[in-house]
C-alpha cells in the first residue's frame, strides 16, 4: 500500500508514524511545504525571546531522521497544488526548483494545518507585522527583534499560547507592548487570578494595553504606528 500525507508537523507526523506501526511494509510519503516537518510548536516564543538559545533545539525531527527511524519518505518544501481522485493522483510543486511532477497513491490523508487569522485592518500586509506559526515566521521575527532598529514591539495578544510572546519577547530589554480588546488576559481565568499574570507581565517590563482595539498600522520609514 501507497500512503500520501500531504502536510507533516503535529497531524502529518503523528499520522506517518502510527501507519507504519501498523504497517510495516507500507510505503509512506509526507509532503511539506514549509522547510520543517516536526518542531515544538510551544517553544516558537521561547526561540523568540533568547530562552531557547540555538534553533536546533527547536527541531524534533528531520526527513533523514525520519527516514532512518521508520522509513518515511519526507519532502519538505514541497506543495501538493492539485488532487485528482479518480486517477489517485497528487500534483507537487518543488518550490525551490520549481519542479511539478505527479505522484500516485493508494490512501490520500489531508493533514494541512491551519493559518493564522489576520484581521482586515489597514496596513496589516506591511512587512513588519507578522504571524507566528512555523519556524520560518519565527526566525523572521527573531532577526527583526535582534536588529539595533527594533526599539519598540507591540504584540495582539491571541490565545493562551501566545503568552511566551509577551513574557520573553526578545529577551533584550527594549519596549514590549500587548493590545487587546478583552479586560483582562487568560480569558479562563477569574479576574482575581488574571491580576497576578497582569502583574507578573508589568514585573518583566511589559506594557498592557487592555481594553484597547487596533484599528490599523500605517508604516513610518523603519517602524510601524497603530
Amino acid at each position: 500500500m501507497k500512503v500520501v500525507i500531504v502536510g507533516g508537523v503535529a497531524g502529518g507526523a503523528s499520522a506517518a508514524a502510527r501507519i507504519r506501526r501498523l504497517d510495516e511494509h507500507a510505503q509512506i510519503i509526507m509532503i511539506e511545504r514549509s522547510g520543517y516537518v516536526s518542531y515544538a510548536n510551544c517553544g516558537l516564543p521561547y526561540y523568540v525571546g533568547g530562552v531557547i538559545k540555538e534553533q536546533e533545539e527547536l527541531t524534533l525531527q528531520t526527513p533523514e531522521s525520519f527516514w532512518d527511524r521508520f522509513r518515511i519518505d519526507v519532502r519538505v518544501r514541497q506543495e501538493v497544488t492539485a488532487i485528482n481522485p479518480t486517477e489517485k493522483t497528487v500534483t507537487v510543486h518543488a518550490l525551490d526548483s520549481g519542479k511539478v511532477y505527479t505522484e500516485t497513491y493508494d490512501k490520500l490523508l489531508l493533514a494541512p494545518g491551519a493559518k493564522p487569522t489576520v484581521p482586515a485592518l489597514s496596513g496589516v500586509s506591511s512587512e513588519r507585522v507578522f504571524t507566528l506559526r512555523t519556524v520560518e515566521d519565527t526566525l523572521r521575527i527573531r532577526r527583526l527583534c535582534r536588529g539595533s532598529e527594533a526599539e519598540n514591539r507591540c504584540f495582539g495578544w491571541r490565545r493562551l499560547y501566545r503568552s511566551g510572546n509577551g513574557g520573553k519577547p526578545c529577551g533584550d530589554g527594549r519596549f514590549v507592548t500587548i493590545v487587546q480588546r478583552p479586560k483582562q488576559l487568560l480569558a479562563p481565568l477569574d479576574a482575581d487570578m488574571a491580576s497576578f499574570v497582569h502583574a507578573e507581565m508589568r514585573r518583566h517590563g511589559v506594557a498592557l494595553r487592555l481594553g484597547e482595539t487596533v484599528t490599523g498600522f500605517r508604516q513610518d520609514g523603519d517602524s510601524v504606528l497603530t
